[in-house]
């Protein structure tokens, strides 16, 4: 598939929107659900990320916003070489393609090359994800346990998140 992948902007926060509502209408796809996910939700991610953070879009040909990934620093100062609250979003249209792979790829390049002071970038993934998990590890991430019935599916039942990071020195 022919994209680009840049910097995400906050003047992409209306298109943001739109693509986070389409992924999170996919069980499993994101955390928050459809109804959860609001221009403030959108806003908050972007204005940390940006601030603390990193944050990259994948842009088809036609300009179209196909995915978003975002990690942040959590502000305090013991935290301070961690990117954390990782999301990747990937339009369900084009998942399976490579667009995640690219701008996960573009990301971590960007954190290797030019913030040496992030050591750690963590992430959790729900443990039935094991597509998501397996592509995580080939990204590097380890596992680092398990977070018991922490999730609430749609249908009620509870599964486990698995928490994950790449550090730096001991990834590929």
């Amino acid at each position: 598939m022919s994209m680009r992948v840049r910097v995400t902007r906050q003047d992409d926060a209306p298109a943001l929107l739109k693509l986070y509502q389409r992924v999170a209408r996919n069980p499993g796809g994101l955390a928050r659900r459809e109804a959860e996910i609001d221009i403030g939700y959108i806003d908050g991610f972007l204005s940390r990320a940006q601030a603390a953070g990193v944050s990259y879009v994948a842009e088809s040909d036609a300009g179209e916003l196909i995915a978003e990934m975002h990690a942040y620093s959590p502000g305090i100062e013991c935290f301070s070489h961690v990117l954390s609250e990782l999301t990747i979003a990937v339009d369900p249209q084009t998942q399976g393609s490579g667009v995640g792979r690219r701008l996960f790829v573009t990301f971590m390049r960007h954190v290797v090359d030019s913030c040496p002071d992030i050591t750690r970038v963590e992430l959790i993934v729900r443990q039935s994800n094991n597509r998501a998990i397996r592509f995580y590890e080939s990204l590097g991430f380890q596992r680092e346990g398990m977070l018991g019935h922490r999730i609430r599916n749609t249908d009620g039942s509870l599964e486990a998140d698995i928490p994950m990071a790449w550090i730096r020195g001991e990834a590929g």
